[in-house]
């Protein structure tokens, strides 16, 4: 009897394991609530049985195909008008007595596909922004916008053939909150003029240089590239690395945990009954540089006292810290209210109902810092909430040094190495119809700039030729003003270098840049003004992508200069109804002779050209303008009120 039921055991596992291969499977882009490319033919696959005939049925049409020795299997559908919602249904017939499947998708809608990709600003979710923008999220019902989620997923291995998970979402006020928020007013503005369903692909990762976005094909230029991925394709190699980071940041951890003074106090310091009087106090916000603490790394903690109006005693409130580097523990009357334990992210902390009293309250912050400088960023809502009332928090802080510790060495992120994100996020969705891209991505290769000209053009070439849709629209984000405000012509600026390169991948092909050089922040390197950034790419895709031919789509760019006697000058294109300076004479115009060493130069403005001249430069060879991380000031528009791009000429022949 034993062996009867393992007998009926192994059969109806092998039955099932059989007959789930046999089935049709799809992967994970092709759902229900996708958005399927209009007006061009559309590529559907999926897998099956090897030799297993596939049948796809769709507005009123049949496909048919056999799968491959591999079980992979893909049709065509012809062209399709927008529409929707509309069903699909997808049979795999029997095979070999294996019972075939009949699988539907539903609330499919025919437009236009973008995949939205790069790094942490084409990341930056909705929820991040909100502040700015409460009435558009309260107001975002849109069932015809749809949005995809790739997962953060790397492999050095082979470029894989499906997404581990995902699913097509609607617009709405909840769904928008953790996608993309410069994707979504981009599609916002491409649906406010066509008015056909907008498909978003997000495949971005915060923090991630070109080189992780190449594929082995493009790596093969960039041989110093190329080497890192092929070491990191060894799991050895990346346990090595994985280990070194848990140990490093482990040890470093347990250290200020363990002899944190503020922790191993008998009243701990974020009590509110311990007293701070004897602590040395300095101005928040601020560095703590400006204490005798500068370059010093670990815990430092702040405390101060307000006064709640009996009124608002014990109401929730909103308590806005700013943004700390790096890392900081909120208290409120020595309850926790808030974590965040990396630089970028503004803290918004809740305060619970019943924690405020009447009279004197405590605040205190534990601020852990393991690199460079650390404190407070200036420029940032420090206050408390409660209601319609604010309370000020800015000001004197006392501090005092709760244990000081070597810096931390910096990780080696896996997900940033070349080649990872392309084969763990990229080759998945390569087979999926697309109308084009807009990619914001580069703050991470400032640092070291070299080749990211030649590697951004080859990552555009390689991903059209990868997709085999031609030479697809590509929008992408020229990087915005960012860093502390220049006064002095720069030596060098890896922020500039990248600009540049951006601006001369417009020699390919279908492709437009969003100029953002007057919408950043100096104090944060993800700026919240996400909207303007949308429209502008919006605007660039209104002629590459939509054939918009009568709008001044693009900033002035650089087109040539001349050199006349002791001045330059310098035509543009896309200066659509004439140039103009905001606010004052033109500001940011540098000049160098064939020593070159810049000076700021004097500028004048003659229809679609700009003269520049300095009587420090009476040989005058080469210009650049606005060419620093902050170009505070810089401020050539065209009259469509589109800011000119940043360039530099090299010398002038």
């Amino acid at each position: 009897m034993k062996k009867i039921f393992l007998y009926s055991v192994s059969l109806f596992l092998l039955t099932t394991s059989l007959t789930a291969f046999a089935q049709v499977r799809l992967p994970k882009l092709v759902s229900d609530g996708m958005v399927l490319q209009r007006n061009t033919r559309v590529r559907l696959w999926g897998w099956a049985k090897p030799g297993q005939e596939v049948t796809i049925r769709f507005l009123g049409k049949t496909y048919n195909t056999t799968t491959k020795q591999d079980g992979d299997w893909a049709v065509m559908l012809s062209p399709m008008n927008a529409g929707g919602p509309y069903s699909m249904e997808i049979d795999a017939s029997p095979s070999s007595g294996i019972p075939g499947n009949h699988v539907v998708l539903k609330d499919i809608m025919i437009g236009d596909v973008w995949l939205c990709s790069g790094q942490s600003n084409m990341v930056i979710p909705m929820e991040r922004v909100k502040p700015m923008y409460r009435e558009f999220i309260a107001h975002a019902y849109n069932d015809d916008i749809r949005m995809f989620m790739v997962p953060d997923v790397y492999n050095f291995d082979a470029p894989q053939k499906d997404l581990q998970y995902g699913q097509w979402l609607p617009e709405n006020p909840w769904t928008i909150l953790n996608f993309s928020a410069a994707s979504l007013f981009f599609a916002t503005n491409i649906y406010a003029k066509h008015h056909v369903p907008i498909g978003l692909i997000e495949a971005a990762v915060g923090g991630t240089p070109i080189q992780a976005w190449l594929s082995a094909a493009s790596l093969k230029e960039f041989p110093a590239a190329r080497q890192v991925a092929d070491d990191y394709k060894q799991a050895s190699y990346r346990d090595s690395v994985s280990n070194y980071n848990y140990t490093t940041d482990a040890a470093w951890y347990g250290k200020i945990n363990r002899e944190d003074k503020g922790l191993r106090a008998d009243v701990p310091w974020y009590s509110p009954s311990y007293n701070d009087s004897s602590w040395p106090t300095m101005e928040v916000p601020n560095f703590y540089d400006v204490t005798p603490l500068k370059q010093t790394h670990g815990v430092i903690w702040f405390r101060r006292s307000f006064n709640v109006p009996p009124s608002l005693a014990g109401k929730r409130a909103k308590l806005l810290m700013g943004r700390i580097v790096n890392a900081d523990y909120d208290y409120v009357n020595g309850v926790p209210v808030g974590a965040i334990t990396y630089q970028y992210p503004p803290r918004r902390y809740d305060v619970a109902a019943g924690i405020l009293k009447p009279g004197k309250n405590s605040i205190t912050v534990r601020l852990i810092n393991t690199r460079g400088e650390g404190g407070f960023i200036k420029d940032k809502p420090y206050e408390l909430k409660i209601g319609n009332h604010v309370i000020d928090l800015k000001g004197e802080w006392h501090y005092r040094l709760g244990v000081a510790i070597d810096s931390l060495v910096y990780p080696t992120f896996l997900a940033f190495q070349p080649e990872g994100l392309f084969n763990g996020m990229i080759a998945p969705l390569l087979n999926y119809t697309i109308k084009g891209t807009i990619w914001y991505q580069g703050e991470s290769n400032t640092g070291d700039p070299t080749g990211y000209a030649a590697m951004f053009k080859s990552l555009i070439t390689d991903w059209r030729a990868k997709w085999g849709e031609g030479n697809f629209p590509f929008i992408f984000v020229q990087l915005p003003n960012y860093g502390d405000p220049a006064t002095e012509p720069p030596e060098s600026s890896g922020w500039a270098d990248v600009r540049q390169a951006q601006l001369e991948a417009l020699s390919l092909p279908n492709t437009g840049m969003a100029v953002t050089i007057d919408i950043g922040a100096w104090n944060d390197i993800h700026p919240l003004d996400k909207g303007d950034v949308g429209k502008r790419l919006a605007l660039a895709a209104e002629h590459v992508a939509y054939g918009d031919n009568h709008i001044v789509y693009s900033s002035p760019l650089y087109k040539s200069a001349k050199i006349e006697g002791n001045k330059v000058v310098v035509s543009f294109m896309h200066t659509g109804m004439g140039l103009m300076s905001k606010g004052g004479p033109l500001k940011w115009f540098e000049i160098a002779g064939k020593d070159g060493k810049y000076v700021f130069a004097d500028a004048k403005i003659s229809g679609n050209k700009v003269t520049v001249w300095s009587a420090k430069v009476p040989n005058p060879e080469m210009v650049r303008y606005a060419w620093a991380a902050d170009p505070l000031g810089a401020n050539l528009y065209n009259k469509e009120d589109l800011p000119a791009s940043p360039f530099e000429t090299g010398v002038i022949h």
